[in-house]
């Protein structure tokens, strides 16, 4: 391809992607979310904020999940003194296990309503509110003409909607920038410690608008994502590499320790009684 057809073929993507809710952050209000590798997926290689993200669970246990993996994310955009309205039926979200993501509770107003077409009406009448940060509204059935009117709300307010879909009947065409599927993972344990270990969870993009869907295994420590596969490959590399340069300077590596120091008891030879 000539270099003057790829730039304007690169012009037409900028030009194309604040369209279509990938606008870049305002100055000085870029969030670092800590996503690692998976913000590549995204067309600007940043989480989209001042959007609408879709999150599909058909479990209990994939819906708590979602809720903690929500918390990871609520946390930098909340930092700065952010609001979030959480828009409910059953208030199934546990406020206290906030603080675990590094988001206090105080933070977060919650509304209840029963009826799922008053809560899609209150999420699109909240994400006008350029007073709030973030909206997290539990709509299991949107039509697309419904999602694109929490999109263009959020195209004026730069509020970041969540919308959570909890065993919806059929996923349809949402106007979202995302669709997420969070499944809960075993926890590791921590090396001579006892109990359970942190959350850690499949995360999957199974559609980003303009990028490149994904799965990434992410663990929540040391109040950030962490990505523990590509941590390991990276530490392998590593050990890789410090192989080689011992090898081509022939130095052999240090013997390993062993984890016990303790003297062990000498063993005697059993006595021989004479006979004759």
């Amino acid at each position: 391809m000539p270099a003057a057809s790829a730039d304007i073929i690169r012009q037409l993507q900028r030009e194309i992607l604040p369209l279509q809710g990938f606008k870049p952050p305002t100055a000085g209000r870029a969030v670092d979310f800590h996503l690692g590798p998976l913000e590549a997926a995204f067309p600007n290689h940043r989480f989209p904020t001042g959007a609408v993200h879709e999150f599909i669970s058909q479990t209990r246990q994939q819906s708590a999940a979602t809720h903690g993996f929500l918390g990871g994310l609520l946390a930098p955009l909340l930092k700065n003194g952010g609001v979030c309205l959480w828009i409910g039926g059953n208030r199934s979200v546990f406020p206290p296990g906030f603080p675990i993501y590094g988001v206090s509770p105080d933070r977060v107003l919650f509304l209840d309503l029963p009826k799922e077409k008053d809560r899609c009406w209150a999420m699109e009448e909240a994400l006008k509110c350029e007073a709030l940060t973030a909206v997290v509204g539990e709509i299991s059935e949107i039509s697309f003409t419904d999602s694109r009117r929490l999109q263009l709300a959020v195209e004026q307010s730069r509020v970041t909607g969540m919308l959570l879909r909890h065993a919806p009947r059929t996923l349809g065409t949402v106007a979202s920038v995302a669709r997420w599927e969070i499944i809960p993972l075993p926890s590791e344990p921590e090396e001579g410690l006892p109990g359970i270990g942190f959350p850690r969870w499949q995360t999957t993009l199974l559609k980003v608008r303009n990028g490149r869907p994904g799965s990434w295994v992410v663990e929540w420590s040391a109040g950030r994502f962490q990505f523990p596969e590509q941590a390991a490959q990276a530490a392998g590399l590593h050990g890789q590499g410090v192989a080689l340069a011992l090898g081509s300077q022939n130095i052999a590596p240090p013997a390993p320790r062993i984890a016990a120091s303790v003297p062990l008891p000498a063993v005697r030879a059993p006595h021989k009684r004479r006979t004759g």
